[in-house]
């Protein structure tokens, strides 16, 4: 018999198949309030976040764009305009609830851009096709990092760059602050607002549980990028990641 292979779920332990399911689960709970939970939670810094990505990744006309994990598409939308008609600009998500308010509100803001249901571990997309891919508050939610990473990789054409914003390891002289708000506050607004305390519940603990800044930077080397750093954005709350494909 082989031996199953474990990963987290939070702060509980799971076999790597049944995250995936467990993580559809919360996401198909979160969609309807995604967006409006994003600026109750972060007091409207997300967005601040997401224009500092959208800078950093300095799209121009004619730019063929990966939009990984793109949920509802704030990412995806900025770089549409900025690509523009010569541009090719996907949004993908793995959950089909996430994808559907995707569309939506790209079709709400006069965008039609193509979209994809599919897995970040298995891109269905050539090698070498894309000059910029991003990832935006999806990348800790993914079973293997390592070859979700390497998969991103693999679509970039050489020069290529990867953008990965994530929630990442606070200054420690905030952590305690920090702690009290994630594990108290947050699921309760959960419950308040969106009806579910647990599925925030699982994204506080989500965030423990991702690589810290020096971490991650170091998985995007190993899976084939180059000059990597890192933005800190509010004190390290969430990181900008920036890596180059050799």
């Amino acid at each position: 018999m082989g031996s199953k292979t474990s990963t987290h779920f939070g702060f509980t332990e799971v076999d790597e198949a049944e995250k995936a399911q467990r993580v559809a689960g919360v996401f198909d709970s979160v969609a309807p309030n995604y967006d409006l939970m994003n600026d109750v939670m972060s007091g409207g810094l997300h967005r601040l976040w997401k224009a500092f990505a959208v800078r950093q990744a300095n799209v121009r006309a004619g730019m063929k764009v990966l939009d990984i994990a793109g949920g509802t598409g704030d990412l995806a939308g900025a770089f549409a305009k900025q690509a523009g008609a010569t541009g090719e600009v996907w949004l993908t998500d793995v959950n089909a609830s996430m994808l559907a308010q995707g569309r939506d509100n790209m079709l709400d803001r006069g965008l039609m851009i193509p979209l994809a249901q599919c897995d970040a571990e298995r891109l269905p997309f050539s090698s070498g096709y894309f000059d910029i891919a991003t990832v935006a508050f999806g990348l800790r939610n993914m079973t293997r990092k390592d070859v979700a990473l390497a998969d991103m990789q693999r679509v970039l054409k050489p020069g290529g760059r990867l953008l990965v914003l994530e929630f990442s390891r606070v200054w420690a002289a905030i952590a305690p602050i920090y702690d009290a708000y994630s594990f108290n506050v947050l699921p309760w607004l959960g419950e308040k607002i969106a009806g579910d305390a647990e599925s925030y519940r699982y994204l506080a603990e989500s965030v423990r549980m991702h690589p810290p800044q020096d971490e991650l930077a170091e998985m995007m080397e190993h899976a084939g990028f180059d000059s990597v750093q890192w933005f800190n954005l509010t004190a390290g709350v969430c990181a900008l990641h920036v890596g180059t494909k050799y």
